[in-house]
């Protein structure tokens, strides 16, 4: 596979700068890696319960037998530590400034997982430069120990980060509420991602949803704008009920799947985890662009903003 940049408008060759890092990694040749399963978590905007989705998806999968690697990709403002009530003793930006190992920085969470945390205010990582993409994917290729599954929490909206980690994603999981400006921020989010880096598969979840009539008429309505609109092809993926229970989770800084493991919403994550994990195996997974093994490399890219 050839080094690609990709740029706000096109894909085109770049200098061989990750070749040179994969040889670095590995002088007898490629280093095989282990199926690592990458799902990246998005949304057009803030306020839709977007971590507390990836931090569930998380718990339950880990419940269900998986190790799990959860990411904090809101590089200026992460709050995933918040949510699950942990203390970092690092973040990431030790991993970026060469301070520390990726290893070293994983922080433990509940079931079993691990995070990998952001900083908070940590405004020269709002837009990762080619060479701090390269940096991070040769310490995940550098990881003793990869998880089965790495759940990236992304920022909101459609900033240059948000668009390089749901390129290196192998499954872009797109979270809206009924709010209708959830639903035209999230159409935001996919046309930007598919008209200018044709990334061509998606997967809608609806959160907070009345009832599984209101999630499935939210995806109609929501499938006939793209399919109007947009060369792309969108799964439904089910619905999290609105659920008392997961604020009352958020309250005590817990996963609800942990806390209240017979929630309603408990049990509309675990059929969550259960698709998610039924993704890998499936023949039509996408590849290509990864965040574990040597091709992830062809990812790197400069995004620029407009």
């Amino acid at each position: 596979m050839r080094d690609v940049v990709v740029t706000a408008d096109s894909k085109y060759s770049r200098p061989d700068q990750a070749s040179g890092l994969r040889q670095a990694m590995s002088p007898h040749g490629l280093i095989p890696m282990p199926k690592v399963q990458v799902v990246a978590v998005s949304s057009g905007k803030g306020g839709v319960g977007k971590t507390n989705v990836v931090v569930n998806l998380a718990v339950a999968s880990a419940r269900q037998g998986r190790k799990v690697l959860v990411m904090d990709a809101d590089l200026a403002l992460g709050n995933v530590d918040i949510v699950l009530g942990v203390t970092p003793k690092y973040t990431i930006e030790d991993v970026l400034s060469g301070q520390q190992r990726l290893s070293q920085v994983l922080t433990p969470g509940p079931a079993g997982i691990h995070i990998l945390p952001a900083t908070s205010g940590g405004q020269q990582f709002s837009h990762l430069t080619y060479e701090q993409q390269l940096h991070l994917q040769s310490a995940f290729l550098q990881l003793p120990d990869p998880p089965e599954l790495l759940c990236i929490d992304c920022a909101a909206g459609i900033s240059a980060n948000v668009l390089y980690f749901s390129l290196v994603a192998h499954e872009t999981l797109v979270v809206v509420t009924p709010d209708p400006s959830s639903l035209t921020d999230a159409y935001a989010l996919v046309k930007v991602l598919s008209t200018r880096y044709h990334l061509r598969s998606f997967r809608l979840l609806i959160n907070r949803a009345k009832n599984v009539q209101e999630g499935k008429e939210i995806f109609r309505k929501f499938s006939l704008v793209t399919d109007r609109f947009l060369t792309l092809t969108l799964d439904y993926v089910g619905c999290i009920p609105l659920d008392d229970y997961v604020n009352m989770a958020v309250t005590q800084q817990r996963a609800v799947c942990d806390l209240y493991p017979r929630a309603p919403s408990s049990r509309a994550f675990h059929t969550l985890a259960s698709s998610v994990h039924q993704w890998a195996s499936d023949p039509s997974w996408r590849g290509g662009f990864q965040l574990f093994g040597p091709a992830a490399m062809a990812a790197t890219q400069s995004v620029m903003e407009g």
